[in-house]
């Protein structure tokens, strides 16, 4: 099996300081094994967010220790932070597009960042992708032209386009309808199956929880169960 593609251990994690500090995660420990699907469930203010930013080097490491593709991320260097992240994916809520650039000139933006291929080969491999989400035909259209459902279709192609060894994602379906949010989790399902990507998912989507290899419960902070799936 290998080692796991992330490794949490001891974690905390606080907010604020003086008398407003407040613990948002009490001592999470949990391994996530590569190229599965885990999916991160909980009430609003469980600490769900919190510990995906954590795990994806996009908020520090105060207390414990975040094994991220075999890198601590504790008191890491940002030039190492920065690596790391050059071969992650993120997908959020708000889609977060460039509203002056084209659908395939923003998943373009997900190769530039990685200096990845000759500019023919990353305009072939953004439309490809754009493809696999179900908007050949939407190419070439501004944002403000997207319905939001097609805009987060962009931003899931802009994540994977770079063929990312984790994917972090933070609700990807609450904008789309159910046949769309089953497609790109089907996606995500089939990258770790074929490539051996990671997918760590927030979700209070109900629909795609049959697809998970594993589902992770938080309350308060606190993991409270942990199921892997048959």
């Amino acid at each position: 099996m290998g080692a796991p593609a992330i490794s949490v251990s001891q974690l905390d994690h606080f907010f604020g300081s003086g008398e407003a500090l407040k613990q948002a995660i009490f001592d999470v420990n949990l391994e996530v094994e590569r190229g599965k699907l885990t999916i991160l469930m909980g009430p609003s203010g469980s600490g769900k967010t919190t510990l995906l930013t954590l795990m994806g080097c996009l908020r520090d490491v105060q207390s414990g220790s975040v094994l991220l593709l075999g890198d601590e991320l504790r008191e890491a260097p940002e030039t190492r932070l920065v690596s790391l992240r050059r071969r992650l994916g993120f997908i959020f809520q708000a889609h977060n597009l460039h509203e002056s650039l084209t659908a395939t000139q923003n998943v373009l933006m997900g190769l530039q960042v990685h200096g990845k291929g000759d500019r023919t080969k990353q305009r072939k491999a953004a439309r490809h992708m754009l493809g696999l989400v179900g908007l050949s035909d939407r190419l070439d259209y501004l944002p403000s032209s997207l319905s939001g459902g097609q805009k987060q279709r962009v931003a899931v192609a802009r994540a994977l386009v770079s063929n990312p060894e984790v994917v972090f994602a933070d609700e990807p379906t609450a904008a789309l309808d159910k046949e769309s949010g089953h497609t790109v989790v089907k996606m995500l399902k089939t990258l770790g199956e074929t490539r051996g990507t990671t997918t760590v998912m927030v979700t209070h989507d109900n629909r795609i929880l049959e697809m998970a290899d594993r589902i992770i419960t938080l309350e308060e902070g606190r993991v409270i169960s942990d199921e892997h799936q048959t």
